[in-house]
């Protein structure tokens, strides 16, 4: 019988068959957070109690975490176990979340002694299996989401009735040293009792540890007994074991105390500056991460975006940061603000030492930044390059200094280079390898692909800034990590004749408090040592450190798993491969792909390039089977799983109008997109926002799509005419396919879509980008995106998004509106259609259970011509059920909702 496969996910979740439970325990290893989330539900409800007597159908008896790292190298494995006590059979879904660097290497199911074990194949033969499943209708559906650090991966089962079912998750990750630890972070939140919960963390290093610390945001006196933390030499553990009586919030009650974090932060003795070379079973790993250090001057030029889609809370996080970052830039360095939206504006014509004077300068150009305009990246990038360039051939820069650019955009390229491939050649050619380019990408919905290449082609690392309330401090964590330079241009060589396969020798920078790891295979099986010279350059001068690893003293070392350098190095090596095919072009491209699948496939790792298959067995005596998958940051921010995380949080909702007019809609604090249709007569004007409280109002007139004047409804309408409206401001605005009228009190401005222009007033702001987009800004209240669709076989219409609602009240309502705020809904029973790029599930919200179908729509918010796909649950009849029971229609273009 041929086995089908269906997407793994993975934060553990024994699904819709516990009738009154949830347990939701997260795991994370920092610096790349490593979670793990573990829930049990039945249509979302949660209970704080799982006592058998009470008369739940599953007891979840076991929950258990155990890592083990050796020298930095952690391999974890998650196991819970429980009975279903139900006369009936349930199903069960395991889904963990894992760190976004962690690679799976092995899951597996046993249910009633048999075990079910993963295997990795090729991405391409997994997908086709899973193809396979899905017009079988024996799949579980493919789920996939993204958090700032992690990522999902999740599996169902059906047990029989008193049977018993253990999953077991193992995952591996080398952890990063970043501010001078090692630090792992463990959510406890398991929202309910556990009989047998236990966390045992084991730390084996090659040098003494020099400090372990565990704290627990939850913990009281009593929990605190519980916790045991010890080290010795170059041993640690800590281990977390409460008893069922330990975990209650009061003696007899039922709910838990765990509610927070642990964190466990560790670092190593370093007694030689050359670091360590350890030899295991034909393969060698060399740490480097060398102290007292003189810091080198750092010549930093921040390239900020401020055009239009960056208006309202994102420019203003942006200020923030930079605010705090201007303050803590050392008296040693040189900066520059270089701000671009259509034009590209320098702060100063050179780069400016860090004094009071010239700080509190750049604070005051920082608190004045305004967003409006195109996105001009091009010219923004080389205006950067020539202002080092400059700088440095006139001498007026530190010999000896490290230079970097920062970019912060959160969209394309709109104006002047729009190529991507033409700006990434003009960047590369202009850099020429002298300076490093660092990518800050803000928000889900840029091209990560393009800001990936542009760093990693210029000695940098692309980073995504995510959309939530700590955005301010993700960028200036950012700064944190390169702020101290201590070495640059470092070559880390060993004896070609002793070793090969050797990981990336060469480093661009070495910064305070991280670490440089390098591993490879060990050619000659006699050799007694590996000799380790490495040149850099250094605050003063050039710098020469030797090192010698011998395999004698590596031998006499007891480690908790042998072969974890052969492992380490696979793991580097694929890392490494993956980087380097998002850079490389053609033939080569092609070659690295096809090395780093090969590797993944003998060391069993879920990468982007593999899947994992499990085989599942069903009720009915067949099977399917499930297929791990991997995303990079590029596909998880185009991810179109039909289950996503309710973690990742907006401040603005970033809801729509398109085309038919298709309305999509973003809740606000989750990450579910729900869209619909609304059809009417052209002429009808439909309230789009309606906020009584500030006055905002948005209406949309209907148009047909041809010329011809008819009111036949089975033609497709789209929008014509927006008409926006502050009472506040005593403003309307007026936009159409021709032309943007303003009527601000007695003064009329009319604009067109022909010119390119930024106009701000009291109380409000637009910003025309010739041709294709417009965006207006009502005080601090709201601020949308009116895109122009020129349309080659019907009329031109309008589309227009919500780029932040924030300021809008609770009261607000309107097609759109009603989205605004926080809105209680569940989405279950998700299972297959026959079309494979379609998925059907059942949403229940505000009162209503309705039948929706997994869909992709056009989001031309970054994109004005090609558009991006947006994956939403599409709900048929007109919204019904999702929107609320009202008619929409308004008098007129200005009107009020009644």
């Amino acid at each position: 019988m041929q086995d089908y496969p269906a997407l793994l996910s993975v934060q553990l979740m024994m699904g819709q068959f516990f009738k009154i439970m949830e347990l939701t325990i997260l795991l994370l290893l920092c610096p790349a957070l490593v979670p793990a989330d573990f829930l049990i539900s039945d249509s979302g409800r949660l209970v704080r109690n799982i006592n058998r007597e009470l008369g739940e159908d599953v007891q979840i008896y076991s929950f258990k975490i155990e890592s083990l790292v050796t020298s930095r190298f952690a391999h974890n494995v998650i196991t819970s176990s429980g009975i279903n006590y139900a006369n009936i059979s349930k199903e069960v879904s395991f889904e963990v979340e894992l760190p976004k660097t962690a690679f799976i290497t092995n899951f597996s199911m046993t249910i009633d002694g048999k075990t079910y074990v993963g295997k990795v194949k090729k991405k391409e033969v997994a997908q086709k299996q899973y193809q396979a499943a899905v017009a079988r209708g024996q799949s579980a559906g493919i789920v996939k989401s993204s958090g700032q650090k992690m990522e999902k991966f999740k599996v169902s089962v059906n047990i029989a009735s008193a049977s018993e079912v253990t999953f077991e998750l193992t995952y591996e990750e080398l952890l990063k040293r970043k501010f001078g630890t090692y630090e792992m972070l463990i959510q406890v939140k398991p929202k309910q009792l556990v009989d047998h919960f236990e966390i045992n963390i084991n730390i084996f290093e090659t040098r003494n540890i020099k400090f372990l610390d565990a704290k627990g945001t939850f913990m009281t006196n009593e929990l605190m007994q519980t916790l045991d933390v010890s080290y010795v030499g170059n041993k640690g553990r800590v281990s977390f074991k409460p008893t069922t009586d330990d975990q209650r919030s009061c003696p007899d009650c039922p709910n838990t105390l765990l509610d927070g974090y642990l964190i466990i932060k560790y670092d190593v003795e370093r007694t030689h500056s050359a670091g360590d070379i350890q030899i295991v079973n034909g393969y060698f790993v060399h740490f480097f991460a060398p102290e007292n250090l003189p810091r080198m001057p750092k010549v930093v030029v921040f390239v900020i975006d401020t055009s239009g889609s960056m208006w309202g809370r994102k420019i203003q996080q942006t200020k923030e940061a930079l605010l705090k970052i201007s303050e803590d830039i050392s008296e040693d360095d040189y900066f520059n603000f270089i701000t671009f939206s259509t034009d590209v504006t320098l702060w100063k014509q050179s780069l400016i030492k860090a004094t009071g004077k010239s700080v509190a300068a750049a604070k005051a150009f920082i608190s004045k930044l305004q967003a409006y305009g195109g996105t001009n990246i091009n010219d923004a990038i080389l205006s950067a390059v020539r202002l080092l360039e400059t700088d440095h051939s006139n001498k007026a820069l530190p010999a000896t200094s490290v230079s970097i650019i920062i970019l912060l955009t959160d969209g394309d390229p709109s104006v002047g280079v729009t190529s991507l491939t033409s700006i990434q050649a003009n960047v590369k050619q202009a850099i020429g390898g002298h300076f490093t380019l660092y990518c800050l990408g803000f928000g889900k919905d840029l091209n990560y692909n393009f800001l990936e290449k542009l760093s990693l082609e210029n000695g940098g690392i692309a980073r995504r800034i995510y959309e939530d309330s700590d955005s301010d401090l993700q960028l200036q964590g950012f700064y944190e990590e390169v702020a101290n330079p201590l070495l640059s241009e470092i070559q880390m060589q060993y004896p070609e004749a002793a070793v090969s396969d050797v990981t990336k020798q060469s480093f661009k920078h070495y910064y305070s408090g991280s670490e440089i790891v390098v591993a490879g295979r060990v050619v000659d099986n006699n050799l007694i040592s590996i000799p380790s010279a490495i040149t850099a350059q250094g605050a003063t001068s050039l710098l020469n450190f030797s090192l010698e690893g011998k395999v004698e003293e590596t031998l006499q070392q007891k480690y908790i798993f042998g072969e974890f350098t052969k492992r380490l190095w696979a793991y580097l090596t694929i890392q490494q491969l993956l980087e380097q095919h998002i850079a490389a072009e053609g033939e080569e491209k092609e070659k690295l792909k096809a090395k780093a699948t090969e590797l993944s496939l003998k060391y069993n790792f879920v990468t982007p390039l593999t899947s994992m298959i499990v085989i599942k067995p069903k009720d009915d005596g067949k099977k399917s089977a499930l297929a791990a998958d991997k995303l990079t940051e590029a596909q998880r921010s185009r991810d179109g799983s039909p289950a996503r995380s309710a973690q990742v949080k907006q401040k603005s909702s970033p809801s729509f109008v398109e085309g038919d007019p298709h309305f999509i809609i973003q809740l606000p604090n989750r990450n579910e997109t729900f869209c619909f249709n609304v059809q009417k007569k052209p002429g009808v004007i439909l309230n789009l926002v309606n906020d009584l409280v500030t006055g905002i109002t948005v209406n949309a007139e209907l148009i047909n799509t041809t010329y011809a004047c008819t009111s036949n409804t089975s033609h497709n309408t789209y929008i014509g005419k927006l008409g926006l409206v502050s009472t506040k401001q005593d403003l309307k605005i007026e936009v159409t396919t021709q032309s943007i009228k303003v009527l601000k009190g007695q003064e009329k401005m009319i604009f067109h879509w022909k010119e390119t222009r930024n106009l701000t007033k009291q109380g409000f702001s637009l910003a025309i980008i010739k041709g294709t987009r417009l965006i207006v800004s009502m005080g601090n209240d709201v601020s949308f995106l009116i895109v122009l669709h020129r349309a080659r076989k019907h009329r031109d219409y309008l589309g227009i998004y919500t780029l932040d609602s924030h300021q809008l009240s609770e009261k607000t309502h309107g097609l759109l509106g009603q989205f605004y705020h926080d809105t209680e809904f569940e989405i279950f029973d998700i299972h297959p259609s026959s079309d494979p790029k379609k998925t059907y599930a059942t949403l229940a919200i505000k009162g209503n259970k309705i039948k929706v179908t997994g869909k992709w729509q056009n989001n031309f918010r970054t994109n004005s011509r090609d558009g991006a796909a947006t994956f939403c649950w599409f709900v048929g009849s007109n919204g019904k059920g999702l929107i609320d029971a009202r008619d929409y229609a308004v008098s007129s273009l200005f009107g009020h909702l009644e």
